[in-house]
């Protein structure tokens, strides 16, 4: 009696099992389908009018020149790493090495990541330009948007970071020790080298994020159309996008200006992880 009903549960669980596998397999066919459709979408929109007026070295409303924009967009994708990349990095080594995932300042820093990964862009935004351009007097420039998408993926950053620094044995950890490595050489020489591709994954996203921002910078760096330094108002890639979409005359330019944002986020996808497995390959 007692065989026949457990036959009778372990059946009903590999049908549940089965229905749970063929959802998963619907759900990644759908998200892939819907991948598919939108780079299909854009490229047939958009390659037809890439044309090299397009890279002409200054904008006029004749050429709708993306290449201030397109210099606009890296400037701005290496001011906000350079602020949120470190940040993220060095909270995560003090969340995994020494915090020892206990307290509750981990808690509160836990808490402080999930809550800002969660606000929306429009927010932070009206944060920026209330705080920064208006505050701290710092105006439309790429400075006050830099800040602000700083503060966007310093969440993304330390959480990815912290999962790839968790995910490091922690043999390597106890090996260094006992061949006489302190704490800090052991976190730089061998936990951190070892959790290098993860954390490459979350400053990829991280450079996503940033080069399709749109609502955040619009408030904060403005949509003046030229090549801008650190104090200059000037705009991205998605913003020109955004502007050109918005204004209804050059659709056939922001198609083409789409497909040049996808190529860029591939190609930086592409380097990274290039750049992680060669690391990985050198440890």
């Amino acid at each position: 009696m007692n065989n026949h009903k457990m036959s009778e549960v372990t059946y009903k669980k590999s049908h549940f099992s089965r229905f749970l596998t063929g959802i998963t397999w619907i759900a990644s066919v759908i998200t892939m389908a819907v991948l598919a459709f939108l780079v299909l979408f854009i490229l047939i929109k958009g390659v037809g009018n890439l044309s090299a007026d397009l890279f002409a070295p200054q904008y006029n409303s004749d050429n709708v020149s993306l290449l201030p924009a397109l210099v606009n967009t890296v400037f701005m994708v290496a001011i906000s790493l350079a602020i949120a990349a470190p940040l993220g990095i060095f909270a995560a080594i003090f969340l995994v090495e020494y915090a020892n995932h206990k307290g509750k300042i981990v808690g509160l820093i836990r808490i402080t990541a999930e809550t800002l990964s969660g606000i929306p862009s429009i927010v932070y935004g009206l944060f920026g330009m209330l705080f920064f351009t208006t505050a701290l007097k710092l105006g439309y420039s790429m400075l006050s948007g830099a800040l602000t998408m700083a503060i966007m993926i310093l969440p993304l950053v330390m959480r990815t970071s912290e999962e790839a620094l968790l995910g490091v044995p922690e043999m390597y950890r106890e090996a260094s020790f006992g061949l006489g490595a302190g704490k800090l050489r052991t976190i730089f020489r061998i936990v951190l080298p070892s959790a290098v591709p993860g954390i490459l994954s979350g400053v990829i996203l991280a450079i996503g994020r940033v080069v399709g921002e749109t609502a955040a910078l619009i408030f904060t760096t403005g949509t003046v159309a030229k090549y801008a330094g650190i104090m200059d108002s000037g705009r991205t890639l998605a913003v020109h996008m955004y502007v050109l979409s918005n204004e209804g005359l050059h659709m056939d330019k922001a198609y083409a200006t789409a497909v040049i944002l996808l190529l860029l986020v591939l190609l930086i996808n592409g380097l990274s992880g290039l750049a992680a497995r060669k690391l990985t390959k050198g440890q």
